[in-house]
């Protein structure tokens, strides 16, 4: 499934007519109308008797399709989230969630009563820099994933779309965006993967993941993340693989093929581009100040090598990208969308919107923001702040002509030819989470991102070891502790040589003066400041990260990872140049 190619052939793009292109038409920001509908097209259901279906994804699609019907049709581009962990019982506290955003008590009552496409398992943790749209958490061990999807999807069998499988979705990016963590293959993060510079391992290791995903009962992943680290920006950091768009690109390319062999639709985001942006689109509109060509060579190749890898989905982005389209959201752009994404680029799978409970979403009511989404191009509405709204919104618009249903067919059937390719792959048994093989693809890939930025290629240290870290980080301190303790590294409470842990958010006040050896287990911009002899980075604070920083430390491996973005006064790596 992941290795075919999710957009046409095509030469590469001058920039010359990329940029004709977009100069046409720049003034104004609203999305182009979409196309008035064909005075042949039916105003309410099919006219015509549905053929039989056809044996691929896409013909099935298209016959399902003629079978439904308005209210069918606007469901399935709608993928919220819910409240409560169970499917059918929610305790008062999430029935009443549930209440104000969709006038319904269960994760199954929405999806009857909107005839869904799909919903998102949401969560969080203290690190997490996208906490500000998770309004709950559905999420907590993989035998409670895995009843409530089994819960979800037989409530959507009982739709008219019900030979279609519901789109079930979450955010496992690993690193500091993952949802499931307990009882399941951790991988290091996306710039540890960048660090480590191999896309076999990283395939390898998303294969795994992409497994573990599926036999919870999770079917689309948002992820991986294809923004380009161009900035320091905190809301990306660690969840890019990099600063260079060539070698970033590759690494895309291999967590899609991984993810996808799994049986798992993955997600490129954020296009086009959140990594360009030092801002916060969960806060404010990031403004994109670059070229159209800038972002051509800068922005897009890890994009269009997960395209080219056969990734099914692409996620717009909150972001303003003055060149192409100023003052409209990506999301709502159709210049970005359909003229670019489409259009230029190629791409011919699901394009999902970022959170529409989002600030710069909010910025129209939930109905009329699904439906300027819709007509940018966006073929999946996610996380609306009100389900009902926004369902009653595309309907009325549907019937009303500003949605016209040659584009509101055109999104339900590419939503459907994903759920059938979907479909095609039986899904792991839960006995394949967290086994030792998983592990070790993960263990592996965090192993080869381990890099030196300061002192002898070797940096092993003698014992007896302290390790110290930044508030709030006991448990990995723990971790690393038992990790060099196995690897053979007293390790004592105090008055050994300090190995000092910092991780996702710290700064200079963070950092300890008196440590022999600083880690940085997120981006490493911190290590510029730090006056340590030995400077190392994981990118990651995964047990497999841990467990090979330990293998460092004790002299039992060699860290040949390279930092993926530089660091002011630093080499990328003291062990490869």
């Amino acid at each position: 499934m992941g290795g075919v190619s999710n957009r046409p052939w095509r030469a590469p793009v001058a920039v010359a007519a990329l940029t004709a292109l977009l100069v046409a038409g720049c003034s104004g920001g609203s999305p182009r109308p979409a196309p008035t509908p064909s005075p042949t097209a039916p105003s309410g259901g099919p006219s015509a008797p549905a053929a039989p279906p056809a044996a691929d994804p896409a013909g099935r699609a298209a016959a399902l399709v003629a079978t439904l019907s308005d209210e069918d049709l606007v469901g399935q581009v709608l993928m919220p989230y819910a409240y409560g962990d169970s499917a059918t019982k929610v305790s008062a506290g999430s029935a009443a969630g549930n209440q104000a955003l969709a006038g319904v008590d269960t994760p199954a009552d929405m999806i009857a009563k909107y005839r869904l496409g799909g919903l998102i398992l949401v969560g969080f943790s203290a690190d997490d820099p996208t906490k500000g749209n998770q309004e709950t958490t559905n999420v907590d061990n993989p035998q409670q994933v895995h009843e409530l999807t089994t819960g979800l999807r037989a409530a959507a069998g009982r739709l008219a779309t019900g030979p279609a499988p519901l789109l079930i979705g979450t955010d496992q990016e690993y690193g500091v965006v993952t949802r499931v963590t307990d009882g399941v293959t951790v991988l290091p993060s996306a710039l540890a993967a960048g660090a480590a510079g191999d896309p076999k391992l990283t395939e390898a290791a998303w294969r795994a993941a992409g497994t573990e995903l599926a036999a919870m009962g999770i079917n689309i992943d948002f992820a991986p993340v294809a923004d380009v680290l161009a900035t320091r920006s905190t809301v990306i950091g660690s969840r890019s693989y990099g600063a260079d768009p060539k070698q970033a690109a590759a690494q895309v390319g291999g967590a899609v093929r991984g993810l996808q062999a799994s049986g798992v639709a993955a997600t490129l985001k954020h296009f086009p581009g959140h990594g360009h942006s030092a801002d916060d689109s969960h806060q404010d509109l990031p403004v994109l100040t670059q070229s159209a060509a800038a972002l051509q060579s800068g922005a897009w190749p890890p994009f269009t090598a997960g395209m080219d890898a056969g990734a099914m989905a692409v996620m717009s982005g909150h972001l303003d990208a003055r060149a192409i389209d100023p003052g409209t959201p990506a999301t709502f752009s159709h210049k970005l969308l359909t003229d670019v994404l489409r259009g230029q680029l190629g791409f011919k799978g699901v394009v999902i919107t970022d959170g529409m409970n989002m600030p710069p979403a909010k910025r129209w009511a939930p109905g009329e923001a699904a439906v300027r989404a819709l007509n940018a191009g966006n073929d999946l509405i996610l996380m609306t702040p009100n389900v009902a709204q926004a369902y009653d919104g595309l309907l009325a618009a549907l019937r009303g002509g500003s949605l016209p249903r040659t584009r509101l067919v055109e999104a339900v059937t590419r939503v459907l030819t994903m759920k059938f390719q979907l479909a095609e792959l039986p899904a792991a048994q839960m006995s394949t989470l967290n086994t030792p093989a998983h592990r070790a693809a993960a263990e592996a890939l965090a192993a080869a991102a381990v890099t030196v930025l300061r002192g002898t290629c070797g940096a092993e240290v003698r014992g007896p070891v302290t390790v110290t870290s930044s508030g709030g980080r006991d448990g990995t301190r723990a971790t690393l502790t038992a990790a060099l303790t196995a690897a053979g590294v007293s390790v004592k409470p105090s008055g050994g040589t300090v190995v000092h842990l910092v991780g996702y958010g710290d700064g200079a006040e963070d950092l300890r003066a008196d440590a022999a050896v600083t880690v940085a287990m997120d981006t490493p911009y911190v290590l510029a400041g730090a006056t340590s002899p030995t400077l190392l980075a994981t990118y990651s604070s995964s047990r497999a990260s841990m467990t090979a920083l330990a293998a460092v430390l004790g002299g039992k491996a060699r860290p040949g990872g390279r930092s993926p973005v530089a660091v002011p006064g630093l080499p990328a790596s003291t062990c490869r140049t």
